[in-house]
């Protein structure tokens, strides 16, 4: 994953566990889930989008 060991993603984690603490890393992480979310939905817009018009073009 992004070419991180075990040892990298076990230590990501601990700073993030003392930076933030263990009541806000749930916030944190719906917040990134949402983010993705978003950002999914806006690319299939952008294919779709990309798709009529080159249906349009055709006719």
């Amino acid at each position: 994953m992004f070419g991180l060991g075990t040892g990298e993603i076990v230590l990501i984690a601990l700073i993030v566990l003392l930076l933030f603490g263990a009541r806000k890393i749930p916030e944190l992480m719906r917040g990134l889930g949402q983010g993705v979310k978003n950002f999914k939905e806006g690319m299939k817009e952008t294919t779709d989008t990309e798709s009529d018009k080159k249906e349009e073009e055709k006719k």
